[in-house]
């Protein structure tokens, strides 16, 4: 009953719009989406899987800070501000620098070397541009009336389209794997992947 309620409640003509602005700006390139790319190709899926769970974690933090009012409130303070965008710098740097100096796939043994779930889970939190887009597209709609309703909606919406979004950006980190199992296609990719992660994140934080 109170399902139905809910659901009742829902504008569901506004759900479309909501949909395509995620699509357009969380899905955009990125620190976290082209890190995605770039630690699959270097590491192929399976040993890349529990980076991917982290960024999912992160991101749905994220989320859920946004909802619930979290984010305004974090941002406003510069010293904490500063503090989020200096510490993802740092671990994108670290991570920058493994993924230019990964070898080839088929010289790769040790899972141990692959990006951890814990390190997808703070490049998740600490996206500078994970925080900005997701919060502009939460408030680029309204899924209902009342505030609860509305936030519950919108994270729904949006929980969904994170996942969307990180699938499509692991297949295609996927669809260059094949060309990292040759040594020297596998140092001109990895660098350049490496550069663009770098370049995402400056411009990210200048934004």
């Amino acid at each position: 009953m109170l399902e139905g309620l809910v659901l009742a409640a829902i504008r569901w003509g506004s759900v479309a719009p909501l949909v395509l602005a995620a699509a357009a700006i969380m899905g955009s390139p990125g620190p976290a989406t082209i890190s995605l790319v770039a630690v699959v190709a270097a590491n192929g899926v399976r040993r890349s899987l529990p980076y991917v769970c982290g960024l999912l974690a992160g991101s749905g933090l994220v989320l859920v800070a946004v909802a619930t009012g979290v984010t305004a409130a974090l941002l406003a303070v510069p010293a904490l501000r500063s503090l989020l965008i200096a510490g993802s710098a740092a671990y994108i740097l670290w991570l920058a620098y493994h993924i230019a100096t990964a070898p080839p796939l088929s010289a790769q043994r040790a899972a141990a070397d692959a990006p951890s779930l814990a390190g997808g889970t703070v490049l998740g939190v600490a996206n500078p541009k994970g925080w900005v887009a997701i919060a502009a597209v939460f408030a680029s709609a309204r899924l209902a009336d009342t505030a609860a309703t509305d936030a519950a909606a919108k994270t729904a919406v949006l929980a969904v389209m994170i996942v969307l979004i990180m699938t499509v950006w692991l297949i295609a980190g996927a669809s260059l794997a094949p060309m990292l199992r040759d040594p020297r296609r596998a140092r001109i990719v990895n660098a350049a992947l490496a550069a663009a992660l770098v370049g995402a994140t400056a411009a990210a934080v200048l934004h």
